[in-house]
């Protein structure tokens, strides 16, 4: 059973504004939380289109969602294929030869089932075959990022996706640790990390992985890359009045979002002391609110993975 708990359930179906007969994306399915709630709001005319790369939660999706299904469609894919899929789908209509869909809903980064699953190799708890693949389809792993990828990569990963200040050091520790032997699992490359990790940096802070592990699992399914495309995507795919709601659940994916978000809000550039704007930059995004919603007090009882969470929700303006 893919057993997760949904974060910000309630708060981002309703900064979508869902309308019955609508049509809605769900570009990272995981659990089906959010799916479920979505879909419980359409009427029979509506239409819910549920994005995963993850075979094993589109699995559970089918029995999570068998109730609903006749107004459901799911789509093996990533999300940066979104305009993609909705165009390949009759059901969706276009304006210009682009797809139309009143919301998009994205739940960034890594689902609790895949970190909880030893087999899958994202986490740092359980010692297992270095993979960190969301897609299982897909060739890259972190075993040859760190067996076969040279020093100075390395340490850019860790540094920019990981906001990792010992990069170097873990690098060189890689580098030199597989001139005797191939890294093969997570429980390895914890030991390496604490090798490289002086004994006072690890006694304070997060676990002293955690910021490895998130930059290879980042590089390994381009986690960025995808989202930046998926989110210019998704505000192209909106009508007027549309929605998107994004998730995120570290720095970088905010900083993504935030940025993506502001290429389509244009301020006037006019002196101040024109009477009229003539400047013609039109926002083709608002944002719904101007400060992210995090989880309550209670949410983070129920699920501690929660504390990092942050909402950010645009609406697309008629232009």
């Amino acid at each position: 059973m893919f057993h997760h708990v949904t974060v910000l359930k309630e708060e981002a179906v309703d900064g979508l504004s869902i309308k019955p007969d609508g049509i809605y994306v769900d570009c990272t399915l995981g659990g089906a939380g959010h799916s479920s709630l979505i879909a419980s709001k359409l009427s029979d005319k509506g239409l819910l289109i549920c994005l995963d790369q993850d075979d094993v939660a589109l699995d559970n999706a089918r029995k999570v969602l068998s109730s609903q299904m006749h107004h459901v469609r799911l789509v093996k894919s990533n999300f940066r294929y979104l305009q993609q899929v909705l165009a390949s789908l009759p059901e969706v209509p276009q304006k210009d030869g682009i797809p139309q869909v009143d919301g998009v809903l994205f739940d960034l980064g890594v689902s609790s089932p895949q970190l909880d699953e030893a087999d899958r190799g994202f986490s740092y708890n359980h010692d297992a075959e270095l993979d960190m693949r969301m897609d299982r389809d897909e060739l890259l792993t972190a075993k040859e990022i760190v067996n076969e990828w040279d020093e100075q990569e390395i340490t850019r990963i860790l540094f920019e996706y990981g906001e990792e200040k010992f990069a170097r050091k873990i690098a060189r520790t890689f580098v030199e640790a597989r001139k005797a032997a191939p890294i093969e699992t997570t429980g390895q490359l914890v030991e390496l990390i604490k090798q490289a990790i002086p004994a006072a940096a690890r006694r304070t802070g997060p676990h002293p992985a955690k910021r490895t592990f998130q930059a290879l699992r980042i590089a390994v399914n381009d986690e960025l890359g995808a989202c930046e495309e998926a989110l210019e995507q998704a505000v192209r795919c909106l009508k007027p009045g549309g929605r998107a709601a994004v998730i995120t659940f570290h720095s970088l994916e905010d900083r993504l979002c935030k940025q993506a978000f502001a290429k389509f809000i244009e301020r006037c550039t006019c002196p101040p002391d024109f009477p009229m704007c003539v400047c013609s930059k039109a926002s083709q995004l608002k944002l719904v609110n101007r400060k992210p919603v995090e989880p309550g007090e209670a949410e983070l009882e129920r699920n501690p993975r929660a504390r990092s969470a942050k909402l950010r929700v645009a609406e697309k303006l008629s232009v």
